[in-house]
């Protein structure tokens, strides 16, 4: 019988991204701490930054004993390409070069869209999209003056492309990085630069997981019952995910959004899925029924 637990194991054991250095935004903590944590034991250098640097070093440290791997923190906010210049020049100086970016930093929150200020979409299209093109645009110009062969991925959402009430900022924001994840792929190709994304589902986390689902929420809204797979992402599952997308391995893989979710989005997105609800022995009454009025 198959390991049903499988999908929680490391999917490489060696040394799959070793002499690559990726510079991961939103490292420190939840799923970018996960996949950074999983490039590490690959054998990959690892730059971390987020804005709070007592984060970082605290991760830095854990990573270190846990992989046994380089990891280099810098506070940074993404938002700002001359501080994102700093961490691409101190990662060049640590490392000797960068060819690799995982563009993770995010915010989000649920809201009417009607209660929101021109500030609060702001705070959230800055940090997803602005930050995204910031990095993507400051390292691109980087590999390509150098002429290194370099992998971009970003982490966009399901709802980047069917849009979704009550996170309209992240929406917008995320469409935007899955169009810049295309528009780049047919661009800088040619300069021997792949560039991927990754939307994943319902990945519990201690931050954003928990505030979008908040307890109260949660009991009107059972995530769980989205899900045709019937339980949350385990965060091994997007790492080696992320890790393949990373690796030379996927080395034919360019402009492409792979959807980890268990099958959410297109669940939902059918209009008579909901008849999952019905039980099995009315489908006997209502097969009857249909019958009945075609005679």
């Amino acid at each position: 019988m198959a390991d049903e637990k499988k999908y929680t194991q490391p999917m490489f054991k060696a040394d799959e991204l070793k002499g690559k250095t990726i510079l991961i935004t939103g490292g420190g903590t939840g799923l970018g701490r996960s996949m950074t944590e999983y490039f590490m034991k690959l054998g990959a250098n690892t730059i971390i930054a987020s804005r709070k640097q007592e984060v970082l070093d605290k991760t830095a440290e854990e990573l270190r004993k846990s992989t046994g791997g380089k990891i280099l923190p810098i506070a940074c906010d993404v938002r700002k390409p001359l501080e994102v210049e700093k961490v691409i020049e101190a990662g060049i100086a640590e490392f000797g070069e960068i060819n690799g970016l995982l563009n993770n930093a995010a915010g989000n929150f649920v809201s009417p869209t009607e209660r929101l200020s021109p500030k609060a979409f702001d705070v959230i299209v800055d940090i997803v999209l602005k930050g995204s093109y910031n990095c993507s645009l400051l390292l691109g110009k980087y590999w390509i003056e150098k002429g290194i062969p370099a992998t971009m991925l970003n982490i966009v959402t399901t709802y980047s492309w069917t849009g979704s009430g009550f996170v309209v900022p992240s929406a917008v924001a995320k469409a935007g990085v899955l169009s810049l994840t295309r528009s780049l792929a047919a661009e800088w190709a040619k300069y021997k630069i792949r560039t991927n994304a990754i939307a994943p589902g319902p990945f519990p986390t201690t931050g954003a997981f928990s505030r979008l689902f908040p307890e109260g929420l949660k009991e009107k809204i059972d995530p769980l019952k989205r899900i045709p797979l019937k339980r949350y992402g385990d965060h091994q599952e997007l790492a080696n995910l992320a890790a393949y997308l990373m690796s030379d391995f996927s080395a034919y893989v360019n402009g492409e959004v792979v959807t980890i979710d268990g099958g959410e989005w297109i669940y939902n997105a059918g209009e008579f899925t909901g008849l999952d609800a019905v039980p099995e022995e009315m489908w006997d009454f209502i097969e009857q029924q249909v019958r009945g009025k075609k005679k």
